[in-house]
């Protein structure tokens, strides 16, 4: 190893000259020294603070708490060359301290590069362990002067009205209401971490969720949460408590805000579609206040997905989606589960260019308030919810959003799209079982262009392709046996959860919700033998296609075994030996590190044995 091996240069320009939108790409780095930092708080998670050197400095870094497991198991040791690729530049206690975010390690080295000196200006040594150092030629190359920037710097976004600072990756911002925040320096969001206690942000609110309601083991509460959206990203942010009746009136949707002290804090994704691994929590030091300057803050951020893409999305994942709406449905509702009390549900049908239609719930004050006073417009949904059942299907959620008539090029691109040539086109859809399926969908077995035998399905090895997409199909069949182990499952009766639910001393635990429930609700997963004239595969399935397999919900089927358990397992026999349509997925995936098929059943219908057999007459017909 050698100097050379070494990014000089690039310790200062981390720490002194930090950029949250153009950061130095991938230095190498030596690591001087590492110390444990014990908790400050009983229950929080000891750290590791090192010494960086860059051979020309070093400096006082911070490694984040994703990061610290490359100490634990080894990987990195002290003297050792790292690859810093990602990291953040921070004021603590009026110094400023390295935070790296990301790293690998480079190579081993037994000993210190260089001379460096420390990037304070102050004369002592990084540690006292000094020995093996570098002759005093590498001290000489270490001295010469380095460039002022460096190279391979990953590009810039715009900064307008923005003015740089000292070069601290602090921005000033423009005067707010009444000039108090007149020269306010102004962190962009991707720069926050919860080892920053000084700053402030400028960001639009693009949602704000409604006022909910909680109870648990320390009593009645209340919150509410907003995403938050600068030129950097975007942060959700919530509110509890006191903090709900001092900001959630301030706070409009489409408003710019000074928001600072906050707590910055893990986010819990289970409540977040944004793509931060931090959000805030409002608190009674808070500060937030109106800017009324014309900021070129934007609006929204959106990543579409393509809507004959959503088959590469894993069920109850999030993604964006802009979309012409071909059908409105009527307002309806459905008996919450959890409340058991009514909710408002409407459907529309969406479609785009990729000739794709696909079906997108609405629930509560978003399906109630809908309004349009145009026959075809245009939307542009945020963080809808990827559904699995009868193909793929969308529904938002709290944390979703809904545009109509969203002004971006790409909706300016659809609407000419749709006048020219869209409006007359047909729609494939998802419903009855995927990509294949004619718009409009059907009972399953309905597509015979889709009907295969268990031969032919293993012959063409469906579901064995290279791509992520899967292969659907339908077949008939019967059911030869139905897995009695493990067949349903505690479920947590909240609308759109189904997360698995466990029994503690307060009663049915759903750690998404954060709530426990005095009952769960018990949801199939089912899987089943089925065989034709041409051989058997095994098939999966989930609560709605075991409800019209069994008969009954996976709650009445629990009663019954409960009570008796032989009748129960009578009802499964008596579901054996039967013959249904089924329209099923076929997906590779891994299990215990092989490869192997999912069938997996999207919809299933009983055997109308008339139609089939006029279907059997018509294929023999045609070969005479």
């Amino acid at each position: 190893m050698s100097l050379s091996d070494l990014s000089q240069g690039s310790v200062d320009q981390m720490v002194n000259h930090f950029d949250p939108n153009s950061k130095l790409d991938g230095p190498i780095c030596q690591i001087l020294s590492i110390k444990k930092i014990p908790p400050s708080n009983p229950g929080s998670a000891e750290r590791y603070r090192v010494i960086l050197s860059d051979g020309v400095h070093y400096c006082q870094s911070m490694l984040a708490m994703q990061m610290k497991h490359l100490v634990d198991n080894g990987t990195i040791t002290r003297n050792c060359l790292v690859r810093v690729l990602d990291y953040a530049s921070n004021h603590v206690q009026s110094r400023r301290i390295l935070i790296i975010l990301n790293v690998e390690k480079f190579t081993e080295c037994e000993y210190r590069l260089g001379a460096p000196a420390n990037l304070e200006g102050g004369a002592a040594k990084p540690d006292a362990g000094g020995a093996g150092q570098q002759p005093s030629e590498s001290a000489k190359l270490a001295a010469r002067p380095q460039p002022e920037s460096t190279t391979n710097q990953k590009p810039s976004f715009s900064t307008s009205n923005y003015t740089r600072s000292n070069g601290s990756g602090v921005r000033n911002a423009s005067t707010g209401v009444g000039g108090t925040k007149s020269k306010l320096p102004v962190y962009p969001i991707e720069a926050l971490s919860p080892y920053q206690n000084k700053w402030t942000i400028r960001a639009r609110v693009t949602y704000k969720g409604d006022i909910k309601h909680y109870s648990n083991a320390r009593g009645e509460g209340k919150l509410f949460s907003v995403n938050l959206l600068d030129e950097s990203g975007e942060i959700r942010a919530t509110g509890f408590t006191e903090t709900v009746d001092r900001f959630y009136n301030l706070l409009k949707e489409n408003g710019v805000y000074y928001i600072s002290k906050c707590k910055v804090v893990i986010a819990k994704k289970q409540f977040s579609t944004l793509n931060n691994e931090y959000e805030l929590q409002f608190d009674n030091h808070t500060e937030i206040e109106e800017c009324t300057d014309n900021v070129d803050v934007p609006s929204v951020s959106y990543n579409f997905v393509p809507l004959d893409q959503l088959e590469a999305i894993e069920p109850n994942q999030t993604c964006d989606v802009l979309g012409v709406v071909e059908k409105i449905g009527e307002l309806g509702e459905i008996i919450s589960r959890a409340t058991q009390k009514p909710v408002a549900k409407r459907e529309l049908t969406l479609v785009d260019s990729s000739g794709m239609s696909v079906r997108v719930t609405l629930w509560g004050k978003s399906a109630e308030n809908f309004r349009t006073d145009e026959e075809r417009p245009i939307i542009a949904f945020k963080g809808v919810k990827v559904g699995d059942f009868g193909g793929r299907s969308l529904s938002m959620h709290s944390g979703s959003t809904m545009h109509v008539n969203v002004e971006t090029p790409e909706a300016y691109s659809l609407r000419g799209w749709y006048e020219t040539e869209g409006a007359k086109s047909n729609f494939k859809s998802y419903l009855g079982g995927g990509a294949g399926a004619s718009a409009g969908g059907g009972p399953a077995g309905s597509n015979l262009d889709e009907r295969k035998t268990i031969f032919q399905v293993r012959d063409q090895e469906l579901g064995m392709n290279d791509s992520d997409r899967p292969d659907f199909f339908n077949m008939r069949a019967m059911v030869v046996y139905i897995k009695a182990d493990n067949l349903y499952y505690t479920a947590c009766p909240s609308d759109n959860c189904n997360k698995k639910v466990n029994l503690d001393v307060d009663g049915w635990r759903c750690e998404k919700c954060d709530r426990s429930y005095e009952a769960p609700q018990h949801r199939y997963i089912l899987t089943a033998n089925v065989a034709d004239h041409t051989g058997q595969i095994w098939i999966s399935g989930f609560n709605d296609v075991g409800e019209e397999l069994i008969g009954m919900t996976a709650d009445q089927l629990d009663q019954l075994k409960q009570e008796n358990e032989s009748e129960s397992a009578a009802v499964l026999k008596r579901v054996c030996g039967k013959s249904y349509l089924f329209n099923c997925r076929a997906k590779q995936d891994t299990f215990n590190d092989q490869v192997r098929v999912r069938y997996t059943v999207t919809k299933l219908a009983h055997t109308d044995f008339r139609k089939e057999g006029n279907l059997l007459a018509d294929a023999i017909s045609k070969l005479l």
